[in-house]
C-alpha cells in the first residue's frame, strides 16, 4: 500500500513538473511582430506582441507616454522601473520611435444656411 502511495506521488510530481516546464516554455515563445512596433502610438495589445513585454510593462508605457508625452528615443524606456538595458536591447529590433498620432481635432461644424440665404439679394 505504501509503495502505491510513493508512486502516486511521484508520478503527480512528475506531472506537476512537466506542466510547470512546458507552461514556461510556451510562456517564453511569443511570435515576434511582422514590423515594429511604434511605442508613440501603440496600444497595450500591439505592445504586447514584443518578446519582453507583458501587461504590465505596456500599462507602464503608456502611462509614461501619457505623463510626459511622446518619447524621443527607445532609450527614454530605461526611465521605467524594472526595464533595464539588457531586456531593451533584446526588445530594440522590434520597436521604433516615429511621430506621435496628432490630437484628434473637432471637425468643423458647418452652420446651416438660414431659409432663402442661398438665393441672390440681387435680381
Amino acid at each position: 500500500m505504501a509503495r502505491r502511495r510513493f508512486a502516486v506521488r511521484l508520478f503527480l510530481l512528475f506531472l506537476l513538473a512537466g506542466l510547470f516546464f512546458s507552461s514556461a516554455a510556451l510562456a517564453g515563445k511569443k511570435k515576434p511582430p511582422a514590423k515594429p512596433i511604434n511605442i508613440n502610438t501603440a496600444n497595450s495589445e500591439e505592445l504586447q506582441q514584443v518578446p519582453g513585454i507583458g501587461p504590465a510593462t505596456a500599462q507602464k508605457i503608456l502611462q509614461m507616454r501619457k505623463s510626459y508625452g511622446p518619447f524621443k528615443s527607445l532609450d527614454d524606456l530605461l526611465a521605467i522601473r524594472g526595464l533595464g538595458q539588457k531586456r531593451l536591447d533584446k526588445m530594440r529590433k522590434y520597436l521604433t520611435v516615429g511621430k506621435a498620432s496628432p490630437p484628434k481635432a473637432a471637425e468643423p461644424t458647418t452652420q446651416p444656411s438660414p431659409p432663402g440665404s442661398h438665393l441672390s439679394d440681387n435680381p
